[in-house]
């Protein structure tokens, strides 16, 4: 095996999606993942916990990114503009990995158990950003309903940016924001 390649954990990351494409998620293996890639059982696990976390490996530095960005955000901002602002922000993270977020779309809509943690990743991310706004001085629920809101707005941001094939993911998540802003608009 070639383990002494360079970039392993990118290299178990293509073969885990294109493996997860080609058989589907619940009949790849981590061997079989291991082995696509050139390495062993034992290295696939010195980057990941399981397979699931192929998958799910960015969710922290999201989090992360997004609770920064929350933090920094000038004080005269509305709560939800801060919070999507701060999912605008974590957009780069993403906008060069378009092929592969559509991927992982996929294979998260075709099984319900990563459904389910997509959406527990999710609520994690909104507890985050709202403990965030709350640090700020935001009351609640102020601070959970714009969380929860900027949740959902990046969530169907996210949709739409992959389901096209223009525009960038910031530009998706602020049209969603835009479009909910229309909805609850007084006529």
């Amino acid at each position: 095996m070639a383990r002494w390649e360079p970039d392993a954990r990118g290299r178990l990351m293509s073969a885990a999606m294109e493996l997860f494409a080609d058989a589907g998620f619940e009949q790849t293996t981590v061997v079989d993942i291991a082995e696509r890639a050139g390495v062993t059982e034992r290295t696939f696990f010195r980057y990941f916990a399981d397979k699931r976390e192929v998958l799910f490996d960015s969710s922290n530095e999201l989090q992360t990114v997004v609770v920064d960005a929350v933090t920094s955000a000038p004080a005269t901002m509305a709560p939800v503009d801060v919070v999507v602002g701060a999912f605008e922000s974590a957009a780069v993270l993403l906008d060069n990995r378009r092929d592969y977020a559509s991927q992982r779309a996929a294979t998260i809509a075709a099984n319900p158990g990563l459904q389910e943690r997509d959406l527990l990743k999710l609520a994690s991310l909104g507890a985050a950003a709202a403990a965030a706004l709350r640090a700020r001085g935001v009351t609640e629920p102020a601070a959970s309903l714009s969380a929860e809101t900027s949740v959902t707005v990046f969530r169907v941001g996210f949709e739409r940016w992959v389901s096209t094939s223009s525009g960038d993911l910031a530009r998706c998540i602020r049209e969603t924001l835009d479009e909910l802003k229309a909805l609850t608009a007084l006529p």
